[in-house]
């Protein structure tokens, strides 16, 4: 058996937090092949900690643009639990690897990682120049792996607002072309399963409420053109398994609680082509759906919201944050695969990535290793290491092995760090150099930390009281009838002025607002500002909670939000129910009551 699981995970470092590890994340899904999308990461930010986990395999795609709200943003990664990464029949680990289905990018590491043919070979190009396509697979939206009896696609596709004519454009282009990339493969009779968060919903039963024209939308008519039953190769597995099945989402709003009353849409996919991998005659039909499709279904456990939660969407949040992502995970499982050829793991993968391997060391660390270790030697040998001494070999295997530990040493240390590179560049130079160069930066090293050291401990003991400073503080008993009527004193003005205020209120509220505070203020003593301060602010925020009007359902406070679409409303306030979005067949969820601020009500369109 072999189970495949596609999960928007909305920032992979988020949900490594969530559950403490890498590793328990991916042992939380329990399946051989994992495909995360919404990674959120740069190549630049990936870390040991955020692509390695003991028995898995990783592939990345990240994204490389630096547009306008796109850094850091997209990504996808797929995880392969594996025996052995090397000679194994495993078929979850793949043959080969890819990033992006183009064929353009290069890989990281020079080596050729491609698997069939490609867009880049077809006269799509005469249509899309090579910069368009590199933009295309610039976001990191894919990650290809070939497992032998079929190629996976791991995908993330864009999203683009109705009125965003540049993201749809580009929408379009994204699902053009890499359907062409399905059809190559379809044209070498191989098998495809592609999953991911496609960002479409294809069927109005996909999302709840969906308008009278929801199914007419350009990429649902695409979606649909897809499948078998439209004419199409591939298979909604989904469908296939429970094609009756209603309220069966996978994303929910976060901003508008849809998650506490299933208020969301089905967008995260798995769909498969080709035929089963039985021995067949030409006459049989079997296919690989029919043949190897175990089941197929929402990991519903995995949803941030359950029944019996007891934070419930109120006033347009939620007093506890729920953990986990905005989708929930979506699995497969293939029955009767059997294992493929001897292989080892593709060359795309994250053990090869420099950033994980490490970096060729340099001529100078290996001088000052030697050097080191000698001193070392003879240190040991002539006498037991002190705690000091332990501290300093700490501090030169730091100063020799990374970068950040180089920020503790002074101007003049890193002038000597200089000239040792200096040095050691310079053919004249000798060994015996840049060994006393090594010497004389690790000695100025050892001064900055003795210093720092004795400069900590004055310190420490500068804080330190003496037992005659405490009897110096205690006052006399006169100096204390003073402190205490001087206390009194200010106790008492203070609720004078707060009553003063009190009754100040109750006559100036029929006057204008500027007139108050102008008399509160001259009435009361300097030191009494604040109170006076903290009782305005208390006036303007009940001031404010008047004025929230109630929404119409449920005669309770609306919340404020702010149009943030560019147009002519942009940056306007405006009032909704407070409550969490919902079926409207469901009066406990939020009604259509709407209203600018300023303004009467009226209902929202």
């Amino acid at each position: 058996m072999l189970k495949i699981v596609t999960y928007n995970v909305n920032g992979i470092r988020q949900r490594i937090a969530q559950y403490g590890s890498l590793l328990k994340l991916l042992d939380s899904l329990d399946a051989d092949i994992i495909c995360f999308q919404e990674i959120k990461v740069t190549r630049q930010e990936l870390t040991a900690d955020l692509i390695m986990a003991e028995g898995y395999e990783s592939f990345f795609s990240c994204t490389r643009t630096s547009g306008k709200g796109r850094t850091g943003y997209s990504g996808v990664a797929t995880f392969c639990r594996v025996k052995s990464a090397f000679s194994s029949h495993e078929v979850a680990l793949p043959v080969a690897a890819e990033e992006g289905f183009t064929g353009l990018l290069e890989s990281p590491n020079g080596s050729e990682h491609r698997s069939g043919n490609h867009i880049s070979d077809m006269e799509i190009l005469t249509e899309f120049p090579k910069d368009e396509l590199l933009k295309i697979d610039g976001e990191g939206r894919c990650v290809i792996t070939d497992h032998g009896h079929f190629v996976l696609f791991n995908v993330y596709g864009p999203r683009a607002d109705p009125e965003d004519a540049e993201r749809i454009q580009f929408k379009a282009n994204f699902f053009k072309t890499m359907q062409k990339r399905w059809e190559l493969l379809q044209q070498e009779k191989r098998r495809i399963i592609i999953v991911g968060d496609l960002n479409v919903a294809p069927y109005a039963m996909d999302r709840c409420e969906a308008g009278i024209d929801f199914e007419k939308n350009e990429f649902r008519r695409w979606f649909r053109s897809l499948l078998v039953k439209e004419g199409g190769c591939f298979y909604d597995l989904f469908r296939e398994k429970h094609p009756e099945r209603t309220d069966a989402y996978t994303c929910w709003p976060v901003h508008t609680g849809g998650e506490e009353f299933n208020y969301g849409s089905r967008i995260d996919h798995i769909l498969a082509s080709g035929v089963c991998l039985h021995p067949l005659n030409e006459d049989d039909d079997h296919n690989l759906v029919v043949c190897h499709v175990e089941e197929c279904d929402i990991m519903t456990q995995f949803k941030r919201w359950k029944p019996g939660v007891s934070s419930r969407w109120k006033g347009g949040g939620r007093a506890t944050k729920l953990e986990g992502s905005d989708h929930a995970p979506v699995f497969v499982t293939l029955k009767e695969i059997p294992d493929i050829q001897l292989h080892c793991t593709p060359p795309l993968s994250a053990r090869y990535m420099p950033e994980i391997r490490g970096s060729q060391q340099t001529i100078v660390s290996i001088f000052m290793k030697r050097k080191v270790t000698e001193r070392v030697g003879v240190s040991t040998s002539s006498s037991p290491l002190t705690k000091d001494d332990t501290e300093n070999m700490d501090l030169v295997g730091s100063v020799e092995g990374t970068v950040k530990s180089c920020s503790i040493l002074s101007t003049e240390s890193n002038v000597l760090s200089s000239s040792m590179m200096n040095a050691c560049e310079n053919d004249s130079s000798t060994s015996n150099d840049v060994a006393t160069a090594g010497h004389r930066l690790i000695g100025t090293a050892l001064d900055v930390r003795k210093k720092k050291k004795m400069k900590n401990n004055q310190q420490s003991q500068d804080s330190q009281l003496s037992l005659t400073s405490f009897f110096n503080k205690i006052p006399t008993s006169k100096n204390a009838d003073n402190s205490t009527k001087d206390a009194s004193d200010k106790l008492e003005s203070a609720v004078n002025c707060l009553d003063y205020a009190t009754e100040t209120t109750e006559i100036v509220n029929k006057e204008s607002d500027v007139d108050e505070s102008a008399s509160l203020h001259a009435s009361c003593p300097e030191n009494d500002k604040k109170t006076v301060a903290l009782m305005e602010w208390q006036r303007i925020q009940q001031h404010m909670q008047d004025s929230i009007p109630l929404c119409d359902g449920h005669h309770e406070p609306c919340v404020a939000r702010v149009v943030k679409k560019q147009g002519p409303n942009y940056g306007r306030r405006f009032y909704v129910c407070a409550r969490a979005e919902g079926p409207s067949s469901n009066p406990e969820t939020r009604c259509d009551f709407f209203r600018w601020t300023g303004t009467k009500s009226r209902q929202k369109k």
